[in-house]
Order: C-alpha cells, then structure tokens, then sequence
C-alpha cells in the first residue's frame, strides 16, 4: 500500500472549524436528513469496505440518496472530507485520560468505597494499550496506512488520544520532548507492523495466491540451496522461525519497553 494523499491539503482553517464543532452553518426549518456526521460515517464504511480511492463525493451522493452538491453544503471537498474522516477513527482508539488522584481525606474511609477504586495503570501499561489499540485501528481501517499524516490536522479525536497518553506517562521523570518522542516512537513502531500485515492480505486478494502456495512455489530450489552448505545458519533454522505462531508484535512491543523502562528508572531515581 502506497501513500496516495496527505492530510491537511485542503482548507486547514475549514477542516478545524468542521472539526471542532463550529463550522456546520444552521438551517432553518425541519432538521435536514443529511448531516456532516452521516457524510463521515459513510466515507469510513465505503473507505473500510474499498479503499480510500473509492471515496468520492459523487459516489457518496450515490451511497446517501443525496444530490452531489447537497454534501457541498456540510463539507467543502474531499480534501477537508479525509480530514474528518481521519479524526473520527483516530477517536475509536482514544481512550479517556485516568482521573487524578483526589486529595486525601482526613475523615475516615469507607471500607466498602475505598475496595472498589483501582489504581490508575503505570506508564507501561498505558503504552502496551496505546500500542495495541493503534493496530487495532490499522486492522480495521487499511485505509488509513495510505494518508500521510507527517502533517496532521489537530481534532478532538487526535488531541483527545494525545492527551490519554501524556496522563499515562507524564510521571515517567521525562522531558516533554521526550514524552513526544515516545509517542513518536511507538506510533512509528505500531505503523511498520501494521503495513506489513496489510500488504500480506492484500498480495493474497490481489495475485489469488495464497501464502501456502507462494512457499510450495519456491521449495524445490530453496532445498536444494539450503542443503548445499553456502548457507548454514539459515539451514539449522528450526521449522518454527518463520511459523505464524510467534507473536512478532508483542515481542517487539516488549523490547521496545525494556529500553524505555531503562532511562525511566534512571530518571526516577535522580
């Protein structure tokens, strides 16, 4: 999957107005049937059944039963639509920041209150459910691996999961560049994984060939190659190095948040 287009790339300040809830005009009369959160929901079910290609707003207007220039009316163009689209979808993973703690109370505690009250998550915790909700969203939307996002367009959904993150980690002892570049990092790393089991589904629906039949394809010469000697490390492979049962995501995560665990520990205990 190629990247095809890039958020932001049309009206930015009509995007964030959409966006924030104080750009769609009142009409007079009857509440309209068609409304700017009908548009996004159709775009992300036909985006999610057939690519973001497939997105227009004359096939829309086809989907809603709605004249083509009738959606003009609640979204200036395409370019503002993926916008919309983008934010709602990063929504679905964002998950509310934990309260802070209340200040103690000198009365004394309620035993039956004070069981039910569990603690937030720690800073690992949080990144191990950012980490899988972000491949969650990549399985579920495809489309979204197409849009470059290096640029993004700030709405409620975005910030909302910015912030869920920044409540898990801000006690992790490091500075606020440093708590971009863990998400940065993450993101970056749920991303990669993320394409390449998207491009193993689509190599199958694009070529019909299934990934038995690709390996049954290659075995007759790769045994011959593997029993020449040229290559022994890869020979005394076992069977299960390249079986689908190893987990290569969570090994991966949990590297990923050794080495962070290393630089939180020493700045906690400065």
């Amino acid at each position: 999957m190629t990247t095809t287009e890039s958020s932001g790339s049309g009206d930015v300040s009509r995007s964030m107005e959409l966006l924030w809830g104080t750009g769609e005009r009142a009409t007079r009369g009857p509440k309209p049937g068609l409304t700017l959160d009908r548009i996004v929901t159709a775009a992300i079910e036909l985006a999610d059944a057939e690519g973001l290609a497939a997105v227009s707003m004359r096939r829309l207007s086809t989907e809603l039963g709605a004249g083509t220039m009738s959606l003009y009316r609640h979204v200036p163009g395409r370019a503002e639509l993926v916008d919309l689209m983008l934010d709602r979808v990063q929504g679905e993973g964002a998950h509310a920041p934990e309260p802070h703690a209340a200040e103690p109370d000198t009365a004394e505690p309620d035993t039956a209150d004070s069981a039910t009250v569990e603690p937030a998550p720690g800073w690992r915790k949080t990144v191990e459910r950012a980490a899988r909700d972000e491949l969650a969203l990549y399985q579920a939307h495809p489309w979204l691996l197409s849009v470059n996002q290096t640029r993004p367009v700030l709405g409620p959904g975005a910030v909302g999961g910015m912030e869920s993150m920044l409540a898990g980690i801000k006690d992790t002892g490091l500075s606020d560049p440093e708590l971009i570049s863990v998400i940065i990092m993450v993101s970056g790393y749920v991303s990669g994984v993320a394409r390449t089991q998207v491009h193993a589904v689509e190599v199958q629906q694009v070529t019909g060939i299934s990934d038995d039949e690709f390996w049954r394809a290659q075995e007759p010469m790769l045994s011959t190659v593997m029993t020449s000697g040229r290559y022994p490390l890869m020979a005394a492979l076992s069977p299960e190095a390249f079986g689908p049962d190893f987990d290569h995501f969570e090994f991966g995560l949990q590297r990923l948040l050794d080495g962070l665990e290393v630089l939180v520990e020493q700045r906690t205990k400065r």
